[in-house]
């Protein structure tokens, strides 16, 4: 599967990480229901989805803090870009 597919999907697929149904919902403009995935789970992997959906809304400050802990930079992409990046990672790496 890569990014295109996870986004044409009609749900998150089934026993997906939270980060990864996180990606799913931020997709289809549920970044409530993303965020809630991610808020509260420990790891990078979340911590890097969690830093993309700040920046989504515009919080360049708490995305910066979240793009630490995942251990990432903040890249000058449209976030559509970022998105699918983050997504590939994910999935290459099996949904973490």
């Amino acid at each position: 599967m890569n990014a295109a597919e996870l986004r044409a999907m009609p749900a998150p697929p089934e026993g997906a990480s939270a980060p990864l149904a996180a990606l799913w919902h931020a997709a289809h403009g549920e970044w409530d229901k993303a965020h809630a995935l991610v808020q509260d789970e420990e790891g990078q992997a979340a911590a890097w989805v969690h830093a993309h959906l700040h920046r989504m809304e515009g919080d360049r400050a708490n995305a910066d803090y979240w793009y630490e802990r995942a251990g990432k930079t903040y890249l000058e992409l449209e976030t559509e870009e970022e998105w699918k990046q983050i997504a590939n990672a994910a999935l290459l790496e099996g949904g973490w």
